[in-house]
């Protein structure tokens, strides 16, 4: 998603810097909740403020939220998910290619000298060599280190400016805090107030928020990570779904083109339908997406810091190598045959060579997983 949004906001639209991006996915990187929605949140923010993170963070789940709903509803009506497998397995080998071109566009604007493409390098191969979400969080603050032992130096002796101030924001919104936090107080105490009747309905409602706005705000590392922490929850200790369904779940949250962890739409209206639905979701992303304001917000206070900006100077090319590892480590998942092949290798030329937009060949992809594969 990062890498679809990168090519659409930078490249085509040219409204924002990679810089931008970098530094979001920096930021994303060692707060909870997932990656790639915090990331477009903070880009939401740098465009237009709070307005702008709420609309972008509410912008790119939306139609997801809507296909799983749809998806939900056939599987759980018919028990079914046609094609869905070829699907996927088109879309992997696309994914990596993506990702790939994206690391190496970033590369050659924000990889300016020999120091920078050492931290690139080391931090791509440390993250394929160990992995994790600690590993991540200690190539960030080394990059970093690096970066304000290499450059702050040649920065103070330099001129101080802003590099990117895309729109002068407001004060951050203390108010919309504590409406947030009075909404949720007042959906937690909502089922001793209702009816004899709908008490069991609202104590489902209550759960799933209080489950999925818990994870949300204490899981760290992207969808990838959270999914075995889920399924232990749902599965094994709450019982609302079984293996087959928690993993026919995933698989929709997977095809859709939205974040992974749009999977709770699915378990909420295993529960409760659509409200439950429509519940779960808010509380998967928006409360680690308000603390990704929060952060975003006093990190512009400081961004025209010297040592900040020596400390972005280390940080972005090393998130650029853990972009690099990304897409090895996705590689990884995809079984090698001949068709994943021939989906990589067009969507990669095809992308590189002829800049077609990556939102119309994610989907093209899909197709040619259920041509290909069911050859």
């Amino acid at each position: 998603m990062v890498s679809v949004v990168q090519d659409q906001m930078v490249n085509r639209d040219k409204a924002i810097k990679n810089e931008v991006i970098l530094d979001g996915i920096s930021l994303a990187s060692v707060l909870p909740g997932p990656l790639a929605v915090n990331v477009v949140t903070y880009i939401g923010y740098q465009l237009n403020g709070i307005k702008g993170a709420l609309l972008s963070m509410t912008a790119v789940t939306l139609p997801s939220f809507i296909l799983v709903l749809g998806l939900s509803w056939s599987y759980f009506e018919y028990g079914t998910l046609p094609l869905v497998e070829n699907i996927f397995s088109g879309i992997m080998p696309a994914v990596v290619a993506i990702i790939v071109i994206v690391a190496i566009r970033m590369t050659k604007k924000s990889v300016t000298d020999y120091k920078q493409w050492g931290i690139c390098i080391l931090s791509g191969l440390l993250l394929i060599w160990l992995g994790g979400f600690f590993i991540t969080l200690g190539l960030i603050i080394t990059g970093g280190l690096a970066g304000f032992i290499l450059y702050y130096k040649s920065l103070s002796k330099q001129d101080s400016t802003e590099i990117s101030p895309i729109r002068k924001k407001k004060n951050f919104p203390y108010l919309f805090l504590s409406i947030l936090g009075a909404v949720i107080i007042a959906v937690i105490f909502i089922p001793l107030l209702a009816p004899p009747g709908m008490q069991g309905f609202f104590a489902d409602i209550r759960k799933l928020m209080v489950v999925f706005s818990g994870m949300s705000l204490t899981l760290f590392g992207g969808g990838y990570v959270f999914i075995p922490a889920i399924q232990e929850t749902v599965v094994q200790n709450l019982h609302w779904l079984t293996v087959r369904e928690f993993t026919d779940g995933i698989a929709i949250g997977q095809i859709t083109p939205g974040p992974i962890l749009i999977s709770a739409t699915f378990i909420g209206y295993k529960i409760a339908g659509f409200w439950g639905a429509f519940i779960a979701t808010i509380a998967i992303f928006l409360p680690s997406g308000v603390l990704m304001i929060a952060g975003t917000h006093f990190l512009d206070k400081f961004k025209k810091s010297n040592l900040v900006k020596s400390f972005f100077m280390g940080l972005r090319p090393a998130v650029i190598g853990m972009i690099f590892a990304a897409s090895f480590t996705i590689g990884q998942s995809i079984e090698i045959n001949w068709q994943s092949i021939v989906i990589f290798l067009i969507i990669f030329l095809i992308h590189f060579k002829y800049n077609v937009n990556a939102a119309i060949l994610i989907p093209v992809s899909g197709i040619l997983g259920i041509l290909l594969f069911t050859i």
